[in-house]
């Protein structure tokens, strides 16, 4: 016998993603799809959702001009050209061929609708399934319809058309039910209504959503799935739409992570990205940004008014008002306020960075402490070590990077330069004000100064000299 789970059966299901257009009103090179919400590309929620109710096909509709869009799609996934954007119903047309003789069920929706979820299309299709009809369609119903299509319906509650906004009478507008853009037809029944639609509209283009009418007319049956999330329905069409999902993204996000045990004191003000994980008991301050691929551990508190990207931060760690990127950071340190961490550093367990400290592509070893004031770049510092304020390992020569090496239980004086490569070996010392251009070995005081020395009466008659002269201020 085979160990492991077993693979869900695929269903009978085709799904068609409508993702040809351009998105004019966006005013941006980027196709319209790949523009993040939360971290993530558009189309990758709408294709995640999808996924989710393990079709066995997937079909992505494209057009011109957004051939980016290929590299963010699942290796799963089947491009069908739209050579002309005609509209969404001969976006849907342009997959006939890519399905000749394809009996299930499809399931088309948009790439421009991040907040459809898995179970609300798990939802629809179980009811179509069950609901005998040749398409279910999903709809919702609002307190301000606004631009959306309305759903007709006859005397006794019958779904018997969409009309879109643009083509509605007084009558009709005033319908508060609206398309939420997500059906699942039969695929016969598909294709016929597909044939028989025309362009007779104020836009001259082919909907989609006559499909409707056509099938209620030719005898078929439609039904609505109505849904209370009235959020699902929004397409994001513009900026200002791509700003409203990110926020309604957002806080599904940071509800998830209050539900398992995280504190984020002002969800308001706080930004977490799809991909972050966090450990229960940590708190997130005000003013906080967690993104990319971001794991922090329990018992944190993060922020305020921090910026944290693809790092990896363990239990316990302290870190405020501080930007820390591409980094690692183990259990128990202190980072912060106004630090700056930068890619290829690693803190070990209890280690600190404090105020005014900017690591670049080091190692600080465990208990160590860059306190405050100081550039550490390209360096290795061992456990226990104390760096004065305000040290510099000076590691680029103009052309080459070099690296620093500082021992474990040294102690450096203030305004140490570490002039790379360099190495101060376990126990040492330096003193202040050095600038460090030699090896130190094990347990020696490194110091490179000038010998200080005093000039007699010199501050006084500087200071009787003013008074005898005009007042320069």
């Amino acid at each position: 016998m085979h160990s492991g789970s077993v693979e869900e059966p695929k269903r009978s299901l085709a799904v068609v993603v409508l993702a040809a257009g351009l998105g004019t009103r966006m005013k941006s090179k980027t196709p319209k799809v790949l523009h993040q919400i939360c971290g993530k590309p558009m189309i990758t929620w709408v294709s995640e959702a999808v996924a989710s109710v393990n079709p066995g096909r997937t079909l992505v509709v494209l057009g011109s001009g957004v051939e980016a869009v290929h590299q963010y799609l699942p290796q799963s996934a089947e491009v069908v050209n739209q050579a002309e954007q005609l509209g969404t119903g001969d976006a849907v047309r342009a997959c006939r061929q890519a399905l000749d003789g394809f009996e299930g069920s499809i399931l088309v929706m948009y790439g421009d609708t991040p907040l459809v979820t898995g179970a609300e299309l798990e939802e629809l299709l179980r009811e179509h399934e069950q609901g005998e009809s040749a398409c279910t369609m999903m709809s919702v119903e609002l307190a301000d319809p606004a631009h959306y299509g309305r759903v007709r319906r006859d005397s006794r509650g019958r779904v018997t058309g969409i009309v879109e906004h643009r083509d509605a009478g007084p009558e009709e507008l005033a319908i508060r039910e609206v398309n939420a853009g997500v059906y699942v037809f039969d695929a016969g029944p598909l294709w016929q209504a597909l044939s028989r639609i025309s362009d007779d509209n104020s836009q001259g283009e082919v909907y989609l959503t006559d499909a409707v009418g056509i099938l209620v007319a030719h005898g078929d049956r439609v039904r609505a799935h109505r849904i209370d999330d009235e959020t699902v329905v929004l397409g994001v069409n513009s900026r200002l739409d791509l700003a409203a999902a990110a926020a309604i993204m957002r806080r599904r996000i940071l509800e998830r992570h209050m539900l398992a045990g995280v504190t984020v004191t002002d969800p308001e003000s706080t930004y977490v990205d799809a991909e972050v994980s966090i450990g229960r008991d940590t708190v997130i301050e005000p003013m906080t940004v967690l993104s990319g691929s971001t794991a922090i551990g329990e018992d944190c508190v993060i922020g305020p008014s921090s910026t944290v990207r693809d790092t990896v931060i363990d239990d316990g760690v302290r870190l405020a008002c501080s930007h820390v990127s591409g980094a690692e950071i183990a259990a128990g340190c202190n980072v912060g306020p106004f630090t700056y961490i930068r890619p290829g550093t690693r803190l070990e367990a209890g280690a600190k960075a404090g105020a005014f400290v900017e690591i670049k592509n080091s190692h600080i070893g465990a208990g160590s402490k860059v306190p405050h004031l100081s550039y550490i770049g390209d360096a290795e510092v061992g456990d226990d070590t104390n760096i004065g304020a305000g040290n510099i390992t000076a590691n680029y020569d103009g052309v080459n990077k070099h690296r620093t090496e500082i021992g474990s239980h040294v102690h450096t004086g203030a305004d140490t330069v570490f002039v790379a490569p360099v190495t101060a070996g376990d126990g040492s010392m330096t003193g202040a004000g050095s600038v460090i251009t030699d090896d130190i070995p094990e347990g020696d005081l490194g110091i490179s100064r000038v010998r200080q020395r005093n000039v007699a009466g010199y501050a006084r008659r500087k200071s009787e000299g003013r008074k005898g002269g005009k007042d320069e201020g």
